[in-house]
């Protein structure tokens, strides 16, 4: 994982920014690195658990979905304040279409035939709360939090893309 800034574990309103390459076996490094430095910090166990699920699932979008046809890097800034991880993933791959993070869970079929993927938005979005996503100037911004005053399950919203030529 290479660090374009310090990465001293998150502490109470310090922001954490991480830079790492767009593949599988980073994020899995940075998400192993980030979710023990949240521990130290006394984040409850269930939501460094859900921050691991939602980073893992996002992070893992922008590789295989954004930086699909070549590799680039992914800025992660995470912030601790009052017991909620607000975290920000900025990459320079490509847009999400329809530029909204998809809405529904893929249609269920016998167990035979479930799809193999589709359930990450999902989870995304049932477990953070002020879900955001942009383009702006050729980037994908796409912010969150979990942690205290969690939204019930299912609640989670995305707010109208904001964005602006590339």
């Amino acid at each position: 994982m290479a660090c374009a800034m310090p990465c001293d574990p998150p502490g109470a309103g310090r922001a954490t920014r991480i830079v790492l390459a767009s593949d599988s076996m980073a994020v899995r490094e940075a998400l192993g690195r980030l979710v023990q430095a949240l521990r130290l910090q006394a984040l409850p166990e269930e939501d460094c658990g859900t921050a691991e699920i939602v980073l893992a699932e996002a992070l893992n979008n922008v590789v295989e979905h954004a930086y699909a046809a070549s590799p680039g890097e992914i800025e992660l800034t995470v912030t601790l304040s009052g017991g909620a991880l607000t975290c920000t993933i900025r990459d320079q791959g490509r847009p999400m279409p329809g530029a909204l993070p998809p809405g529904t869970l893929p249609p269920l079929a016998p167990p035979d035939h479930i799809p193999e993927g589709g359930f990450g938005w999902y989870l995304i979005r049932a477990l953070s709360r002020d879900l955001h996503y942009r383009r702006q100037d050729g980037h994908n911004l796409l912010s969150f939090r979990v942690g205290r005053e969690q939204s019930p399950p299912g609640v989670g919203a995305v707010s109208r893309p904001e964005t602006t030529p590339d």
